[in-house]
């Protein structure tokens, strides 16, 4: 194997046949062919056939197929066969259901995939990281993930954590220069990269040199297996309950079993009877029902600009009851323009500015000359900011990648949060002359400032010179706008350190603004109705913040706004305290944010936390939902989330709440649906067995009310549509049990009125002397009666309100339902006597009155 660490730069490049211009589209193709995609091999999938077999597992399942089995030896043919048709068709529903929700995860796992940027024909792009391939040039910037192993080629202060392969949490500084000796640990290879590691400082470019399985992460063996999935908090305790609950039925079927023993009936009826009540009883869809519910909800989600990374973060969504967002590009557009500059000693509109003077020329050229950032085809790659000086560069006919040949950079030191600066050192005048340029906020780059250049000349800084900077800034900030400061000084060296940063000359002031979004104020007011506190976290100066926080409705009272110096002074015990009569964080670091969510979350709140940078990334981790930015985040701070906006908008987050808590309201419909109807029929029998009358229902009956009645409506009422009441409602406490009193009383009460009708149906049908009509009434009843109840299920309020036709697959699992049902009767089939059209009308009239019944009461005022 090549060690490339021990090669010249050129020697590897010259190996792997690519110019500093990167590869060639028709190059990358050709390689991608050879050496296929970038991507780790995942274990080995089930195939839907394991999926189908493996839903024969199931203890209850084994049970029936032993019934079958024992059944047809007894000569019970057609009780066999039903038991086997059941079985299948149940199989076969629960591999679609498994299928279609890990295509459905599958989908979002390729939409949350990090990217990369990579140079392809002198310019750089952004493609998905599997798409990389061996020779091409990685450019890297902090917060960047690396998605393959490469050798430097160009580094600029570039260092990169590798704890995940190295186990080392110190970020290690990278170089270009070949390393000469024959053995390097793969820690101390400075000048190479791995994948699965990031940058947290600087940039720099790397030649990829391995992808995929061949890159040493992949050649660790206990790697992440990105197809297992773990189940969610709900779906642990709906496991939990289910197994309470399964336990509960058998022990009643067993007490069946016996008292239909004791009372003389035959061994194998009362067996199969026994048997199929608890398979009847018990809601084995529960879990998958689940699972289907969660992944199309978060399909549908991410439709809306929000991708769910985890799944236990849609049940915490629908708790969050404080919201961190920052300011840029989620409360506001994220579209930077340039307003008004400060240059020559006066404040000037964007569009005013003379190139032909001297110091405004110098002011437009060296804001793009210290700026990373390109625009190209009409997009913009790089920070919004810097875009913004980018854009107005272009407004006066200047091309940043034009003015970066001619004034080549040898040198810099990459903003970064904890000093508010950026520096770079460019050769300008052809060469002849080395500055510094250094941009970045007003109050921290003006102390350094020793001069001030205007149009007459290079003078000290005077007490005149920085009021009048003063005044300006301060004039921009209450405008809302947000200020850089620009300076220079010359250099005689490009070997810089942050200690350097001082003895400038003052350039100007360029304000820009990033308006709110349209959608803001609408989203927090539904915020705020929902029960839920908005909160504003900005690295913005504290006017700026409490500008867009008013327009938007975050803040009323400019005492609800405080600046991270003043945190520091407080303790945990204060802040959490204060932090209720808190709506604007200013001028905060990345800790600050870990102390406001802390505080938060000590009195009890769910807190989402929004963020883009590598040092939002503890943040995002201690929040209950962490949100990244997909437009503007970093792949650390991508990993580190629970959710991805798309858009990188406020009101997404807000969307995403309502869906979350309308999500977690079906999948708890669907239980309740589940549960009322198994209560009905375990009621029913329960009375027959009691009184000690004819069994109300053949062994069959119960297995095709078991097939008929759970799955499909339960399914759709998990997909019933978003309901706006949700956020009128204040957020759920995510420690409340899913099984409270009153959800169990509503389903208690409901099973009641289904066993009632039921009932009266069987009676109505022993009155005719013949107890094969009276079990076909009680299973056509139980059965219709169960199908009706789909439609109270579908939400606490009245179906007129929701609306009758507003959720098409509860409509469509009660049709195909009512089908199945009429062809058994009509036909015979399944140990059912023919009915006549009076006792048809009774059991359709007994059905539907549990429906009436719901109705009616929910359609009485309530008290309040």
């Amino acid at each position: 194997m090549t060690e490339f660490y021990r090669e010249p730069v050129e020697k590897v490049m010259k190996e792997f046949d690519v110019t500093h211009q990167g590869l060639t589209d028709f190059e990358a193709r050709y390689r991608r062919k050879e050496h296929g995609y970038n991507e780790l091999e995942e274990g080995k999938r089930k195939s839907a056939a394991q999926v189908f077999l493996e839903q024969f597992k199931d203890f209850l399942v084994m049970i029936l197929m032993v019934a079958a089995v024992i059944s047809a030896l007894l000569g019970e043919v057609q009780s066999s066969i039903v038991i086997i048709v059941v079985v299948m068709l149940n199989a076969v529903l629960g591999t679609v259901q498994h299928v279609k929700a890990e295509k459905s995860l599958n989908s979002l796992k390729e939409m949350a995939a990090p990217i990369s940027k990579v140079l392809r024909e002198g310019q750089i792009i952004e493609i998905p990281s599997r798409e990389i391939v061996v020779g091409d040039i990685l450019c890297l910037d902090a917060g960047d993930y690396i998605s393959a192993d490469g050798r430097i080629i160009e580094s600029h202060s570039l260092q990169v954590n590798e704890s995940s392969l190295t186990g080392e949490s110190l970020a290690i500084g990278k170089i270009v220069q070949s390393l000469n000796a024959k053995e390097v640990a793969l820690g101390d290879q400075k000048n190479m990269v791995f994948a699965g590691s990031f940058v947290t400082n600087g940039r720099g470019q790397v030649l990829v040199t391995s992808i995929g399985m061949n890159t040493e992460i992949g050649k660790i063996a206990n790697l992440l297996d990105t197809a297992k999935e773990k189940k969610t908090p709900l779906q642990v305790s709906l496991d939990l309950f289910g197994k309470r609950l399964a336990l509960g039925i058998i022990i009643i079927c067993l007490i069946i079993f016996a008292l239909d023993i004791i009372r003389g009936r035959d061994l194998v009826d009362s067996f199969m009877f026994a048997v199929s009540l608890a398979v009847a009883a018990i809601p084995e869809a529960l879990g998958s029902i689940v699972t289907i519910v969660l992944a199309f909800g978060t399909q549908k989600m991410a439709k809306e600009n929000a991708i769910v990374r985890k799944l236990h973060a849609v049940e915490s969504l629908g708790s969050i009851s404080v919201i961190c967002s920052d300011k840029t590009g989620t409360l506001t557009q994220n579209k930077m323009t340039v307003q008004k500059l400060f240059v020559n000693d006066e404040i000037i509109q964007h569009d005013q500015l003379q190139t032909s003077d001297v110091v405004e020329n110098k002011l437009l050229q060296f804001a793009l000359l210290c700026n990373d950032s390109v625009s190209a085809d009409g997009k913009g790659i790089g920070d919004p900011t810097e875009l913004a000086l980018v854009n107005i560069g272009k407004l006066y006919n200047f091309n940043e990648l034009e003015l970066r040949d001619q004034n080549q950079r040898i040198g810099e030191l990459p903003f970064d949060s904890n000093r508010k600066l950026m520096s770079t050192v460019n050769r300008i005048e052809n060469g002849n002359r080395i500055v510094m340029i250094t941009k970045g906020a007003v109050d921290v780059l003006l102390p350094r400032i020793v001069r001030v250049e205007t149009s007459q000349g290079i003078t000290t800084m005077s007490r005149r010179h920085l009021e009048a900077i003063k005044e300006a800034n301060s004039q921009f900030s209450n405008e809302g706008l947000r200020v850089l400061a620009l300076a220079y000084k010359d250099v005689y060296s490009p070997n810089v350190s942050i200690k350097d940063e001082n003895s400038f000359t003052f350039i100007g002031l360029i304000a820009m603004m990033d308006p709110p979004r349209n959608e803001s104020k609408q989203a927090v007011e539904d915020c705020i109705q929902a029960g839920i506190k908005p909160v504003m976290i900005t690295g913005d100066h504290k006017i700026t913040a409490v500008a867009i926080a008013k327009e938007i409705g975050i803040l009323n009272d400019p005492s609800e706004a405080i600046e991270g110096k003043d945190i520091e002074y407080l303790t945990d015990q204060e802040l959490q305290e204060k932090v209720d009569s808190i709506s604007v964080y200013a001028r905060v670091s990345p800790e600050h944010k870990i102390r406001i969510v802390d505080a938060w979350q000590k009195k009890g709140k769910v807190v989402a936390m929004t963020g883009d940078g590598v040092n939002d990334a503890p943040a995002l981790k201690q929040a209950d939902i962490g949100v990244a930015m997909g437009v503007t985040g970093t792949e650390v701070a991508k990993d580190a989330s629970s959710m991805i906006l798309t858009d990188d908008n406020f009101s997404t987050i807000v969307k995403a709440v309502s869906n979350g808590r309308s999500l977690y309201m079906n999948i708890k419909n669907a239980i309740r649906f589940l549960l009322s109807g198994n209560a009905g029929a375990i009621l029913v029998v329960l009375y027959a067995t009691l009184l000690a009358l004819p069994a109300p229902f053949a062994p069959v009956h119960l297995l095709f009310i078991n097939l008929l009645t759970d799955s499909l409506p339960a399914i759709a009422i998990g997909l019933e549509p978003h309901n706006k009441k949700v956020m009128k409602e204040k957020p759920r406490n995510i420690h409340e049990p899913l099984l409270n009193k009153r959800f169990v009383t509503k389903i208690g009460i409901e099973g009641l009125l289904i066993a009632a009708v039921t009932i009266i149906a069987f009676r109505i049908g022993l009155s005719t002397g013949d107890p094969m009509v009276a079990s076909t009434m009680a299973f056509a009843t139980l059965c219709l009666a169960r199908l009706f109840h789909g439609f109270n299920c579908r939400s606490n309020q009245s179906i007129f309100k929701i609306g009758i036709f507003s959720n098409i697959a509860s409509w469509l699992a009660f049709l195909i339902g009512v089908f199945l049902l009429n062809i058994v009767l009509i036909f015979g089939l399944f140990e059912v006597a023919f009915l006549t059209r009076a006792q048809l009308g009774m059991i359709y009239g007994l059905a539907f009155l549990p429906l009436v019944i719901i109705q009616l009461f929910r359609l009485l005022p309530s008290k309040k």
